[in-house]
């Protein structure tokens, strides 16, 4: 075994190969960025070693800094995690080259599986079912449309270098195939440096089902299937394991394909073999194709853990260290289901738009297992994914995990930045996902239903303002001033609108708050309070932000009442740069007349294509931000003309 490993990875991924490594005996360096300096993983490493700015093309994307940290540091391999450059064939040899171990497969292996065309041929080659499409190498857009018309409609076009959703795009019609694959190509060619696409036909009812493989270098084994249908954009939201519905007829069918794709090239290491199902008619052992191979410890491997008591990092480190595989297949067996939920910094309303910010406060219940890189403190840049956790439940039966799922996203704590918790706990609450009727459709159909924001009740807006005027720990003399009942008010922003609200402080132990036109008490029984008749939430505040865990936790600003026209909002005309990013495309030209909706900038920010859409019908009056430029938060990109009324007033 080794001695020293260095970690070529950050945040979540680094911590968990840390824990496991560290348990194992182990001696782990990490690495950070300039961004990272004091992050989670740092902390926990034996030594950190600094590689470079906050880019990732300026530090982990740096397989030569990080090859010499490993020297440096003594260490005898690298894991590389997940995501930058761990299915970098180039970064595997230079790896190797440099004397040290990389703990993965070899570059020959991940070249195989590399490109989406290559791999499907070989997988043909194997026996391995793939779904009909054109996988050539002629990127003829001509071409592409012809073979996408003799498919036939719908029809992916799919980044042959891809993963992620990243340069991905579903075409219903012929009319809008030449829009995507424009979309698709410059989509691809930013994150991979590949605009080369592939074209597939479109399964009605998808169900994306994949299947945990292990192999040695000669032989390979499948720790059996997780779920993945619950997406959006192409990218996973919920995972579970076993997949629901799956029978053992097509559990041992998909599993023996799984092992002949890893067999067929050799795979040494953890890697995914991930298939699309056609669930329109229930699963049928005929009814999967290969869509790719993930050469790589995957996100979601947590939920594996859970079911069959295996360490996949563990067996990481001990084959790449020259063990022979931990258990053969009749060693296997699964126990109960597990399911895992990200969670992410993301505003929903927004579209689901990435967000920043300083963890204020972030808990977990229990009875969770959260895989997370951060802490209460930590900051979610934008340089990196926004993932704050993984949420990790594991029962003896769906129906028992699915109701610990509920319960902890409920019990699940976070201040300081908007968050997709109550989107993740109103899927976990959906009556399909529930009975296991899921497919990749299934949150695009619903989104409406899954997006409803958390109605902030008289009660919580009472906490809130608790929270604000510091009544929540009352001394005994609190709630009197010249032996009268005390009277204040504060306040309070949320939805969008200013309310003032108002509270009698009758005794050290009641308060009586006007919220509106509701009356909300306040009481103090057996040293908790009792609001709106209701135990009260915990609460967290940080400066004016005061958050209620309640409602997958609701947001309150304490507003000043000698400066509100502070917080005025803008009068609508600019476009703004929602977050840090790179201009990637500017649509809109002076003088053009746009329609709300029309696209007039396109912002890259966290590995990821925003449209910025006009939200009014108006006249564009100046364009602020050119093709290329590298913009902050709040950066003004395009001006509309004022409207009419407003320049008559």
């Amino acid at each position: 075994m080794f001695d020293t490993i260095l970690i070529a990875n950050r945040g979540e991924i680094a911590c968990r190969v840390m824990e496991t490594a560290r348990a194992m005996g182990v001696r782990c360096v990490a690495v950070y960025s300039d961004a990272d300096a004091g992050a989670k993983h740092v902390e926990m490493a034996d030594v950190a070693v600094h590689i470079g700015g906050s880019a990732p093309a300026q530090s982990y994307l740096k397989g030569d800094v990080l090859i010499q940290a490993a020297l440096d540091t003594g260490a005898q391999a690298i894991h590389p995690g997940y995501g930058f450059l761990s299915e970098n064939p180039d970064f595997v040899e230079a790896v190797e080259n440099a004397g040290l171990t990389f703990i993965g497969p070899s570059a020959k292996a991940i070249r195989a599986m590399g490109l989406k065309d290559a791999a499907k041929a070989l997988m043909v080659k194997a026996g391995v079912p793939v779904v009909p499409g054109y996988h050539g190498s002629d990127q003829d857009d001509g071409l592409l449309a012809k073979e996408a018309e003799a498919i036939g409609y719908p029809v992916l076009i799919k980044a042959v270098a891809g993963g992620g959703g990243k340069g991905m795009r579903l075409v219903e019609k012929p009319d809008d195939f030449f829009a995507a694959l424009k979309s698709a190509r410059s989509e691809a060619k930013t994150a991979f440096g590949n605009a080369d696409v592939l074209v597939e036909k479109f399964v009605s009812k998808p169900r994306h089902i994949e299947v945990q493989v292990f192999g040695d270098g000669k032989t390979a084994v499948h720790l059996f299937e997780r779920d993945c249908s619950l997406q959006r954009r192409h990218q996973k939201v919920i995972e579970e394991a076993p997949a629901p519905g799956m029978t053992e007829e097509m559990r041992t069918a998909m599993g023996a394909a799984a092992v002949r794709a890893a067999e067929a090239i050799g795979y040494a290491g953890a890697g995914t073999v991930e298939f699309i199902v056609d669930g329109s008619e229930g699963l049928s052992p005929d009814g999967f194709f290969f869509m790719e191979m993930n050469t790589r410890l995957q996100v979601e491997h947590p939920v594996t853990e859970m079911i069959t008591g295996v360490d996949l990092v563990e067996w990481q480190l001990r084959v790449a260290a020259g063990e022979a595989l931990p258990a053969a297949q009749e060693d296997l067996s699964i126990n109960g289901h597990a399911f895992e939920a990200r969670l992410y910094a993301e505003d929903v309303p927004k579209g689901f738009l990435p967000a920043t910010g300083t963890l204020t406060h972030l808990a977990f219940t229990p009875q969770t297992r959260a895989d997370s890189g951060v802490r209460a403190g930590d900051t979610i840049s934008p340089f990196y994914d926004p993932m704050i956790a993984k949420v990790v439940v594991h029962g003896p039966t769906r129906d028992v995990a699915l109701a610990k799922l509920r319960a902890a996203l409920a019990g699940c704590q976070v201040g300081g930045t908007v968050t997709n918790l109550a989107f993740l706990g109103a899927l976990a609450g959906h009556d399909g996902f529930g009975q296991g009727d899921v497919d990749t459709g299934l949150i695009a159909r619903d989104i409406d239903a899954l997006t409803v924001a958390p109605e902030v009740a008289p009660r919580h807006a009472a906490l809130a303002g608790m929270a604000a005027l510091g009544l929540l720990e009352t001394a005994a003399e609190t709630g009197f001033h010249l032996w009268r009942p005390l009277r204040r008010q504060v306040l309070l922003r949320w939805d969008d609108g200013e309310h003032l609200l108002k509270v009698r402080v009758s005794s050290p132990d009641k308060q009586i708050w006007s919220v509106g036109d509701d009356d909300v008490t306040a009481e103090q029984r057996a040293g908790r309070w009792i609001v709106g008749g209701q135990i009260a939430a915990d609460v967290t505040r940080a400066g004016d932000a005061i958050t209620v865990f309640e409602g997958y936790g609701l947001t309150f600003e304490v507003v000043d009442l000698l400066d509100r026209a502070a917080g005025a909002q803008g009068d609508g005309n600019l476009i703004e740069a929602p977050m840090p990013g790179l201009v990637r495309a500017v649509d809109a030209k002076v003088g053009q007349v746009v329609a709300k909706g029309d696209r007039l900038a396109v912002l890259e920010a966290m590995k990821m294509e925003h449209s910025l859409l006009a939200a009014r019908d108006g006249t564009v009056a100046e364009v602020l931000a050119a093709e290329g430029d590298q913009v902050e938060a709040g950066a003004a990109l395009v001006r509309l003309e004022a409207e009419e009324t407003e320049a008559a007033a």
